[in-house]
Formats: structure tokens, sequence, C-alpha cells
């Protein structure tokens, strides 16, 4: 942390505080003239500014220039994973009508594990147990939710279940999860070099990862035809994988793996794709960030069959929001809905559930 921010000092010297700040968990730079920065799930407006826009701009391309990207008028567009796994994505001119825009979303040196959540009560007892099962039970788990709900660090606490003995292989845009078990490999994509040439996309290392002898994938996020490949292995074979995508239900998150399959630009009936996401997704564990910062696991839903060609799900937990709290906080309780299909396998295997009414 300490060498990627002392060359993220050297180039923004204005937000210096901010990327010295442990609390302050994403910085937000509009422009020279406006700033803001995420602290505690809640946005700040502050004070800082850049001298102009040039001096912004220089910052901007140095950046780039130190991870061996290029950002000018050819490459008006710059995402770049640091060296401590801090993410950076920039906008020049024209593209951006108010000036270089730069979003830095600082890297965590603390992973959240399950029993931070809890602790912070981001999930319940209940909940850990449903997560734990289902990782147990080898069902595919999809993390959904909007931006900043806390996706990624959902998805990095439920792999902690993954027993030690199994080959996790991991992929992602820009490496940003933080598995604790031994047998672990990493893939990270590649973007075209100035030519155009060299690309290695999520789709690529999906079709290598199935050729390298996978116990479980774990996929950072969801974007466009990627979830084809998924879509397919999850059902040839290859149970227990999990992923995440943005999605504002755990309803939604089907809709949109829908979406992104059909992205692909493979020709296939709607009925058939619909058919091989309802079987190969079990587990929605669904995200979000609340009005007062917090972050929860709002649902655990499970994926049942297609009823009628539509998708159904139910929720086997749910957050129920009860009214906020003379500080603002928001007050609730998780309350358990339904209990899973796989409730008898679960016992057969001698794994916990929670104690449905």
């Amino acid at each position: 942390m300490e060498q990627t921010n002392s060359f993220l000092i050297l180039f923004l010297a204005p937000v210096k505080e901010f990327l010295e700040d442990d609390d302050v968990s994403e910085i937000l730079i509009n422009g020279p003239n406006q700033i803001y920065i995420e602290r505690h799930g809640k946005l700040e407006k502050t004070d800082a500014k850049f001298v102009s826009e040039p001096s912004l701009r220089a910052a901007a391309s140095n950046i780039a220039k130190s991870v061996q990207r290029m950002l000018n008028d050819d490459n008006p567009r710059l995402d770049a994973r640091l060296p401590d796994g801090s993410r950076v994505h920039a906008v020049i001119p024209p593209l951006s009508r108010c000036g270089t825009v730069i979003a830095i979303r600082k890297f965590k040196k603390d992973t959240l594990t399950i029993d931070k959540m809890l602790s912070y009560g981001s999930l319940s007892p209940d909940a850990q147990k449903l997560m734990r099962a289902a990782v147990l039970l080898h069902k595919n788990v999809i993390v959904s939710g909007g931006t900043s709900s806390g996706k990624t660090s959902v998805l990095n606490a439920l792999s902690s279940f993954i027993p030690a003995n199994e080959r996790v292989l991991v992929i992602e845009d820009a490496s940003e999860l933080q598995l604790q078990q031994e047998h672990v490999v990493n893939f990270e994509t590649r973007k075209p070099d100035k030519n155009g040439n060299g690309e290695v996309t999520i789709r690529d290392l999906i079709v290598s990862s199935l050729r390298l002898r996978p116990d479980r994938l774990v996929i950072g996020e969801i974007r466009g035809g990627e979830a084809l490949d998924l879509l397919q292995a999850l059902n040839t074979g290859h149970a227990g994988s999990m992923s995440t995508i943005h999605a504002n239900t755990p309803l939604d998150c089907l809709f949109r793996l829908e979406t992104c399959a059909l992205l692909s630009g493979v020709e296939i009936p709607l009925m058939a794709l619909r058919s091989q996401v309802a079987s190969a997704i079990d587990i929605v564990v669904h995200t979000a960030r609340l009005s007062d910062g917090s972050r929860k696991t709002m649902a655990i839903s499970e994926v049942l069959p297609l009823k009628n060609g539509e998708y159904q799900t139910r929720d086997l937990i749910a957050w129920k929001t009860e009214g906020l709290t003379p500080e603002g906080k928001v007050k609730g309780s998780f309350v358990l809905k339904e209990k899973p299909t796989f409730a008898e396998q679960a016992a057969l295997m001698g794994i916990e559930l929670p104690e449905y009414p």
C-alpha cells in the first residue's frame, strides 16, 4: 500500500490526505475543481482542488504510464489495477465534459470475513449458516447488487467456506479477491495493446480454466457474453462455482444473466437459455447499500425451476427494515422465510441449517 500510495501522492498531491486515510474507500475527481470522497459508505464533497485541468490531465497520464498503459486522444479511457490492488478509472475530454475524471477505489488492507460481517450487522447467524451450507453442498451462487453494495466483499467472504482440499480457479478483470485457500489459481484479463492486439477476455479465460481441472470457478463479475460460457460450464459438472453481477433484486439477477448471455453472439432460443439459467444458478445472495451508508445482505434466495417459461425465486432469509434511529441509522432484522429445498441433503451431510419455524 505504501509503495502505491507514494507514486499516487506524487501525481495526486491535492488528494494526499484522502489517499492516506484508511476510512476513505473511494476518491472521485470530477475535473480540477470538484472532488468527492466516500467515507463509511457516504459521499462527501471536499475542498480539495487541482491547480488546473492540464495538471490533472498530466497526473492521469503519469498514472497510466506507471502501469504501462496509454491515456491520450487515441486512448481516452483508462481502466487499471495498481500494484496494491487499488483500481483506477479515468476518462479525459472531450468524452468528459467537466475535464479529466478519475475514480480511485482503494484496496482494503483487511479482508472482510464472515465474522466481521456478523459484527457489523451485515448478515445474521442464520444467513451465515445458509451461505455455508450452499457452498459446502456445491450450490452455484451469484452475488447480486448495485454499485458499491459490497458484492465483491460478500463473494470473498463466501469463498471462505470452500474446503481447503479443493482447487479453485479465480478469473477477474482486475484482481480484487483475496481467497484464503492454499490451492488457488488466479487469472486476470488483458487489455489490447496500442495496435488493438493481444486482448484476453474473461470468455477466453473461462475456456482455458475448464481445461485446468477446476473444482470450483470463481468469476469476479459477469458483464457480457461470458455469461453463456459460465452457464454452460455450470450445467456440465462444475458445481459449486460463484460470481457477482449488477442487479436490483434476486429475480432481476436472472434476467441480467439472460441478457448478458444474449450478448455472446451465439444464437440460442430464449426458452433454452432460460432453462440453462434456471438450472445453472441455485442461490442468489442479494446485497445493498442502505441510506445510512451501511451494507446489508438483503436476501438469500433460492432459484426454482421455470414455471410457464418464467423465472421463480423464493427468499430463504431477508432483511426487513423497521425504521430509522434518531441518529439516522437504519434499524431492522433478518427474517427467516422459506425452508430451502436442499434441507434434506444438508441433513444427510451433517451440515447445519437455521431452525425454521
